[in-house]
């Protein structure tokens, strides 16, 4: 692949990194193409990118953040966030989490650059 972005009928993909190697339970980081500090995550074998701080005390998911299964926790006030969508699960958290869309190709993570719309379910 020579390009950064690959684009797909109506979605524009950036190239976010090389595709980790993380086991269960793990989270990696990565940089959004706009600078903003992205959490990656890989569970049953598909990969999940939010950002990397806590809505609610800015805490980095990465560095203090705890997976399991498909909720993060923050490690400073314990709020959890669905990493499939963002949302915020438990106070103090209340605020969802920026939620981007993934796709793998050649080895490479790439990320649709605009975060998607939250729903509430």
């Amino acid at each position: 692949m020579t390009s950064d972005v690959i684009a797909s009928t109506e979605t524009e993909w950036a190239l976010l990194c090389d595709l980790p190697e993380l086991d269960e339970g793990e989270i990696a980081t990565a940089k959004h193409p706009g600078g903003l500090d992205l959490a990656i995550y890989q569970v049953e074998g598909e990969y999940f990118v939010t950002s990397d701080r806590c809505t609610h005390g800015a805490a980095s998911l990465y560095d203090e953040g705890e997976l399991n299964g498909y909720v993060v926790e923050c490690a400073w006030h314990n709020g959890t966030f669905d990493i499939r969508t963002g949302a915020a699960l438990t106070m103090p958290c209340r605020t969802p989490l920026r939620s981007f869309d993934t796709r793998v190709d050649d080895g490479k993570l790439y990320i649709n650059p605009k975060p998607r719309r939250f729903q509430q379910s």
